[in-house]
């Protein structure tokens, strides 16, 4: 019986390479894996469908759910899980010295709805009193200009959004002090590149974190694998064919895999939290 053939867009993972090298098919399917960034599998799913699968935002994939226009079927696939108390960065002149404190602040984040701020948000209100309106948010591109909102949304009025000038970045903005703090699934490069002005908000992130999961139980799902509703409803059984290779798109299919080597999408701490 001829194989089905699909496009699968996702990240060049390590746990991915034998979905990639044809070292391992699911059955019935003939893949063609096609390793991408994140944010460009997003965009060119999400707004033009190219992939016949693909990885995507957790939260792109609820909010279009919500909305109840998802061209897209999810399966509990999660390419990523990462712990986001590493993700967070203020403006040493900001006078943020700690969580409570971005309470009236400016904070820039590339989209509101990117699923690391939403988990940001989560753990600042429910771990510090710190709600989404009680910060003032500002949007666009990290590093390059221009970067827009993925999925279109509708806040309720007492969140305050708004897009930055065209011609700037948030990584500028975050050194000039235009902005006091900065959330994003990437490190801003004033902080790679040594500023002195950029520091993390969790320096000992690692321990922030790994109390995090012992009291919450939780490792958080940044992305999902998701299949076009057209390709579904024409092949309904390619959902039921991908379980066997869950255990390899899943960061935590193997425990011993996880002492051996730090997982690239947010394992990096599995020893100590599954040990």
């Amino acid at each position: 019986m001829e194989k089905l053939f699909l496009t699968v867009a996702c990240g060049d993972y390590d746990r991915t390479k034998p979905l990639q090298d044809d070292s391992v098919e699911p059955e019935g399917i003939k893949l063609n894996y096609i390793p991408m960034q994140s944010e460009e599998i997003f965009w060119r799913m999400g707004h033009y469908r190219e992939f016949d699968v693909s990885e995507m935002s957790l939260s792109n994939h609820i909010t279009m759910l919500g909305r109840g226009d998802s061209p897209f079927v999810g399966i509990p696939i999660f390419p990523s899980r990462f712990f986001r108390h590493s993700s967070v960065y203020y403006n040493v002149a900001s006078g943020i010295k700690k969580p409570e404190e971005f309470k009236g602040k400016k904070v820039g984040t590339p989209e509101y709805a990117m699923t690391a701020a939403v988990w940001i948000r989560g753990f600042f209100n429910d771990d510090y009193g710190v709600r989404a309106q009680d910060m003032k948010w500002f949007l666009g591109g990290q590093e390059e200009a221009g970067r827009k909102e993925r999925v279109k949304l509708e806040l309720p009025p007492e969140i305050r959004v708004q897009s930055i000038p065209e011609d700037k970045t948030l990584n500028a903005m975050l050194e000039s002090g235009e902005i006091d703090a900065l959330i994003s699934a990437r490190s801003p490069s004033g902080l790679t590149n040594g500023s002195e002005k950029v520091k993390r908000l969790f320096p000992n992130y690692k321990e922030v974190e790994i109390d995090y999961y012992k009291r919450t139980k939780i490792f958080p799902i940044m992305h999902i694998l998701v299949i076009r509703k057209d390709v579904y409803d024409r092949h309904p059984w390619v959902a039921r064919s991908q379980p066997p290779c869950a255990r390899i798109f899943n960061p935590l299919h193997d425990r011993t895999r996880a002492f051996e080597k730090a997982f690239e999408s947010g394992g990096n701490f599995c020893a100590e939290l599954y040990g």
